[in-house]
């Protein structure tokens, strides 16, 4: 039945390697349920009630990617995108926790708007071939950036931006010893070519977290989920047709929007699966579980939900299929009941994961022709400005601008869309509208 559903011979893989694959992505991105809901409680929310969105909304949304796109990838509330929900919108701005989710209930309609008329897919098309190459290599050192600050192994430094923390201070920073020794043994394993290096290394690093005091027991298993009622539906329509609604609207838009192409792309670039013209297969449907998740997750009670950089994991370990994103989403609608075991697992133990992953999402840079600066340029600027603004999304607006302007100055017309124009036109807009 699952050969048949997901045709995994065709796909060059098998139920364990699936299943596997769809644990380790779940692993790398637990973590969301244990922070979405913190980061959101600061606006007044009911904390356990945003546990239970956070995990439905990816639970369903992850399935719908699974069984709809059939493609390896998970979905959950976004990080970055739930501190501007919580930090600006609300703290910053004033306004309610109600206000912030109407606008990201009508973010999903506005997206599965676009999906329909195919606006979402031809902004994937309009992507050059090397810059989806960089889009996955950035990604690969933007999410290992993520691994090495979560660790403790890279803090902040005001001389320098950022600096080496200290790695042998057990008393303080027992993370970054622990993410080393994770690092290592999972290395060790990836060497040998042990099958689930990725998930032996996090349930390695989880048993190491307990002696240096950063994996905490649970104390007891609630196996009932916390209610959903004092935030579901909670919108606030008062003022959908204010300014700083457009303004909020149009910000939670931008950043899902190029963080879930970036991710789309660079995934898939990195598990060879674009076509020969550098299209993502079922694309239209992947885009479809994003815009879905979006506008349930606001139903439920959470902010933008959308495609996670760690699914990167899974794929590394194998996953090609919609039966790895099939299992991570079981595994979310399990963390309902089982949270405490879920959300024992220390951040350092993820954080080595993550590393090691940016070395894997690497390996497309060998694809970008670099012999071509009007290719090579952009290609490059769209790797590094990822990890250096912090965000997938720029890193795409600092490549597509670079490419259109190069190309246009050196006389290149063909090679630059309509569409790429366009683009290039909105980002410039969206540095004035910041």
């Amino acid at each position: 039945m699952l050969e048949k559903l997901f045709n995994l011979s065709g796909n060059k893989t098998n139920i364990r390697t699936e299943v596997i694959a769809g644990v380790t992505t779940f692993m790398t991105m637990a973590y969301i349920l244990a922070v979405n809901p913190d980061i959101l409680a600061a606006t007044g929310m009911d904390q356990g009630a945003v546990f239970t969105a956070t995990a439905l909304s990816a639970a369903v949304a992850t399935l719908v990617m699974a069984f709809i796109a059939k493609l390896p990838f998970a979905l959950a509330p976004g990080m970055g995108l739930n501190a501007f929900f919580a930090f600006t919108v609300v703290l910053g701005m004033g306004h309610s926790w109600q206000f912030a989710l109407t606008a990201v209930f009508l973010e999903g309609i506005v997206f599965i708007l676009l999906t329909a008329f195919n606006i979402r897919e031809l902004i994937i098309k309009a992507i050059p071939m090397n810059i989806k190459h960089g889009i996955s290599v950035g990604i690969g050192l933007f999410i290992a950036l993520i691994g090495f600050k979560n660790a403790g192994i890279v803090i902040g430094n005001d001389a320098t931006l950022v600096g080496l923390g200290n790695i042998i201070d057990i008393t303080n920073n027992a993370s970054a010893i622990v993410a080393i020794v994770t690092l290592i043994i999972t290395g060790a394993l990836l060497a040998r070519k042990v099958k689930g290096a990725l998930l032996i290394g996090i349930f390695a690093g989880t048993i190491i977290g307990i002696p240096f005091g950063i994996t905490h027991l649970p104390d007891s298993f609630e196996l009932t989920p916390p209610s959903l009622s004092p935030i579901f539906a909670k919108f606030e329509w008062s003022e959908i047709f204010t300014t700083d609604m457009a303004l909020v609207l149009l910000t939670f838009l931008f950043v899902d929007l190029f963080d879930t192409v970036g991710t789309l792309i660079g995934v898939t670039s990195k598990a060879n699966m674009l076509d020969k013209d550098g299209k993502i297969p079922r694309v239209k449907q992947a885009l479809f579980a994003d815009s879905i998740g979006t506008t349930l997750g606001a139903v439920l009670g959470t902010s933008t939900v959308t495609t996670y950089v760690e699914s990167a994991a899974g794929v590394s370990e194998g996953g090609r299929t919609g039966l790895t994103a099939a299992t991570t989403g079981v595994l979310f609608l399990l963390a309902l009941f089982f949270s405490p075991i879920f959300l024992m697992i220390p951040s350092a133990a993820t954080a080595a994961i993550l590393i090691i992953v940016g070395v894997m999402m690497f390996t497309p840079i060998t694809k970008i022709d670099l012999t071509d600066y009007t290719e090579a340029i952009p290609a490059f600027l769209a790797i590094v400005m990822m990890p250096f603004t912090y965000s997938i999304a720029e890193g795409i607006v600092f490549g597509m601008l670079a490419y259109v302007i190069l190309k246009i100055l050196s006389g290149k017309f063909k090679d630059i869309s309509i569409v790429s124009v366009l683009l290039a036109i909105l980002f410039v807009l969206k540095f004035f509208i910041d």
